[in-house]
């Protein structure tokens, strides 16, 4: 009886808030200890999972967020009637050298890049993906960036654990440079 109640309620709390909430912000807003709120996300996502219903319960930025089964995404697209943004392939490359090597500076961006990454860095400030951390203790005192929270919630992450090791990118794009040399001789 009282995980068929609160289950009502944490379904309400995640639907209503839209954004990821935590466990144990959940629990000090039921009033409930934060391992039964664990048991009954289990029970609630289990019973979505195992039913006609179009959501589900993912962890994600640290919280736990209603989400639309993947099967659905595509209708759920439709009703968005506007293009999706997507973020160029400059934009990608500096998101995930800052994603990689946060906190960082925008200098060292560039340093790695090899081009200015000014318009860049503020778009992606502009759109939540990145915040500043502080400034780095060097002349000129730059102002250091990392990933946000909005950063987690759009690539369905965790935390930034949940990043791949950056050693598969390296290794990855080795063997390609190899194949290119092969291809080519």
């Amino acid at each position: 009886m009282f995980y068929n109640h609160m289950k009502k309620a944490v379904e309400a709390l995640l639907f209503a808030n839209g954004q990821p909430l935590s466990a144990g912000k959940i629990a000090k807003l039921l009033e409930i200890p934060e391992e039964s709120v664990l048991t009954l996300l289990d029970k609630l996502n289990n019973d979505m999972e195992h039913s006609d219903r179009g959501l589900i319960i993912l962890e994600v930025a640290g919280g736990f967020q209603l989400c639309t089964k993947p099967e659905l995404a595509s209708i759920v697209e439709k009703l968005a009637h506007t293009q999706e943004v997507r973020l160029s392939s400059a934009a990608m490359e500096t998101l995930a050298i800052i994603a990689f090597r946060q906190p960082v500076t925008r200098q060292e961006v560039e340093a790695i890049r090899g081009v200015n990454a000014d318009k860049i860095v503020s778009n992606l400030l502009e759109r939540g993906y990145i915040r500043e951390m502080g400034r780095k203790e060097a002349i000129g005192r730059p102002i250091l960036y990392g990933t946000s929270e909005q950063f987690l919630q759009s690539f369905g992450l965790k935390d930034l654990h949940d990043l791949p090791p950056l050693a598969d990118f390296l290794r990855d794009s080795s063997l390609s440079a190899q194949e290119k040399d092969q291809s080519s001789s």
